[in-house]
């Protein structure tokens, strides 16, 4: 099965190529990254150009402002694979990710993953090459462990387990787990994000779009949400909280349409 994995992105290069260097890693090899660009940077478009061993596309919009569920939605648009996988410009990849994902695939489903939180000092090792993804996933018990002391890594999503194991099977998903969508790592089948219209894009410059309103989109359509913690593993790079403003408006627009049930948002990929 071919996948679609959409990498949202806004100017940021390093952090998109530590990501590319986790990809030419995965364990599964039948996927196709669609770089989503929320504008138009000719420094990001000089360095896609030298990408090679992966299969890449490049979707650009004007920039202006955050209007990352429109560059997503381009995204969708440009996809060939059967399922999609969505995550941020600022999360470099465990090499079992794709395959994490794909493992835990079923119709009927949407998946929701977290992510490792670095701290400044890995993060920066990172960002000057003096470490890489795959170091930190493979030494995560060694040379990584600080990083366990620190409550907001959230260590414990760091921690890989096989979904086919017995660990997982018998202990992790029976649970209930927190499933709520987070933006940066979820995946669902492209044709049920299709039927939805995908991202709306009436949520102006909020994580509305893809931390929010998802979850009952997705139910309301009919889909469960499972989680794929542990399995589908990602980094979070660190950095300063982006300001989008007073979300309120648009939190209480989400719920006038949950309340109404509109589940299928009227600017979506339609309006492309």
């Amino acid at each position: 099965m071919k996948v679609s994995l959409i990498i949202a992105v806004y100017k940021d290069v390093i952090a998109l190529d530590l990501i590319i260097e986790s990809l030419k890693n995965q364990t599964y090899k039948n996927f196709e990254v669609i770089i989503a660009e929320d504008g138009e940077s000719d420094e990001m478009k000089e360095y896609i150009r030298t990408i090679e061993g992966i299969e890449v596309k490049h979707t650009i919009q004007e920039d202006m402002g955050v209007r990352k569920a429109r560059s997503q939605n381009n995204g969708i648009l440009a996809s060939t694979g059967e399922y999609i996988i969505f995550i941020d410009g600022d999360c470099p990849l465990f090499s079992t990710f794709i395959e994490g994902h794909i493992s835990l695939a079923k119709d009927g489903f949407a998946l929701s993953g977290r992510r490792l939180n670095l701290d400044n000092k890995t993060t920066q090792l990172l960002r000057a090459n003096s470490i890489t993804p795959s170091d930190i996933e493979n030494s995560l018990f060694s040379k990584y462990l600080y990083l366990a002391f620190d409550k907001n890594t959230r260590f414990e999503q760091g921690i890989h387990l096989n979904p086919n194991g017995f660990i997982y099977k018998q202990f992790i998903s029976k649970r209930n787990r927190n499933t709520k969508i987070l933006g940066c790592n979820f995946s669902c089948w492209k044709k049920d994000i299709v039927a939805l219209n995908g991202f709306d894009e009436s949520y102006g410059e909020s994580a509305v779009s893809d931390d929010m309103d998802w979850d009952w989109r997705f139910e309301a359509y009919g889909l469960q949400i499972k989680s794929c913690k542990n399995v589908a593993n990602m980094m979070h790079l660190l950095h300063k909280a982006h300001d989008r403003g007073n979300a309120t408006k648009y939190v209480n627009q989400m719920n006038f349409n949950k309340l109404n049930n509109r589940f299928m948002c009227e600017i979506g990929l339609n309006s492309h």
